[in-house]
């Protein structure tokens, strides 16, 4: 017999509340939660449908961490650590049991990994797909948060790790790219658990002057830098970071520039910052990648090694 609404929060949620400041062991409407003085909220929401933004056959844990982590990684683009999280489980008909016990593990293996619980949410029916919703919060000192509106003439463009291979990923997933098995295993986990850059982006705080994570696409979300932020960059395709298992497939130059889902910060700052980005890679073991220049004016140009512009026709991912 499936467990009915109260006995699900009860034995698969109430768990992930335990030891959570607020949460009131989800007996309550409501959490309390009250910011550290000196300490501004971060909130972000993001939602995940079956079948649009997962794949019917993706382990349910992989989905948990996945609709966990895209949020952590809204926090960590303003430089923002983690405090706690709110779900909403819409559950379609075809969902079962087992399915949300591995949904609900998954959580609680990454709620101890990036040290956040769960405050509450809701539990709901549907006839339509399985659609899951997380708002997370996060706090970080007043004043300090990285915004999208702050680039300058003259800021270098950096990102983190490597551009294109969740893109690459869900190609081989819906078997339209055929890869080793090495490869294989890389880029479909990196498609199906991107990793939050949240020492990154705190680390950041005193260094960038804007800051976005690249989930549609490099050319979609430097795109938001820079209308919000009034001013034009240039991209050099050549400093695309690639990984090993992407480097060489067909399509990675696309997949890095319009791709999306890779969850790598992109941000901006001023050249006198290069060595201190560059000592943060190497005390993150992360790589930090300068792509580009951001100048006066408006527009994107990406350019070859040459110099000459490159036409790009896919810009990245839109919702509707």
């Amino acid at each position: 017999m499936a467990l009915g609404e109260f006995a699900f929060i009860a034995e698969r949620l109430r768990p992930l509340a335990a030891g959570t400041p607020g949460a009131l062991e989800l007996r309550d409407d409501a959490a309390l939660l009250e910011p550290p003085a000196g300490a501004e909220l971060v909130l972000t929401k993001d939602a995940m449908v079956a079948g649009v933004h997962f794949l019917p056959e993706d382990p349910p844990g992989d989905v948990a961490k996945k609709l966990l982590r895209v949020n952590l990684s809204d926090l960590a683009a303003m430089g923002a650590a983690p405090l706690g999280y709110l779900l909403a489980l819409v559950r379609s008909r075809e969902t079962t049991d087992a399915w949300l016990a591995d949904f609900c593990q998954g959580l609680a293996e990454d709620q101890a990994e990036f040290a956040i619980g769960l405050l509450g949410g809701d539990t709901v029916a549907t006839p339509g797909p399985l659609t899951l919703s997380l708002t997370a919060i996060g706090q970080l000192p007043k004043g300090a948060a990285l915004l999208r509106s702050g680039a300058r003439p003259g800021d270098d463009v950096w990102v983190s790790g490597t551009l294109g291979d969740a893109a690459l990923g869900l190609k081989v997933l819906q078997g339209e790219l055929d890869v080793t098995a090495a490869a294989r295993a890389y880029l479909t986990g990196r498609y199906r658990l991107p990793q939050p850059r949240l020492a990154l982006g705190q680390a950041l705080r005193d260094i960038a002057h804007a800051a976005i994570d690249v989930s549609d696409g490099l050319l979609a979300d430097l795109g938001h830098i820079l209308e919000t932020s009034g001013v034009g960059a240039e991209l050099r395709a050549a400093a695309l970071p690639l990984s090993a298992a992407a480097r060489d497939l067909p399509g990675a130059r696309e997949a890095a520039l319009a791709g999306g889902d890779d969850y790598e910060l992109l941000f901006t700052a001023p050249p006198e910052g290069r060595a201190e980005i560059e000592a943060l890679s190497r005390q993150l073991d992360l790589p930090l990648t300068r792509i580009g220049d951001i100048h006066a004016g408006a527009g994107l140009r990406v350019l070859d090694e040459t110099g000459r512009e490159i036409r790009v026709s896919n810009t990245g991912w839109q919702h509707f």
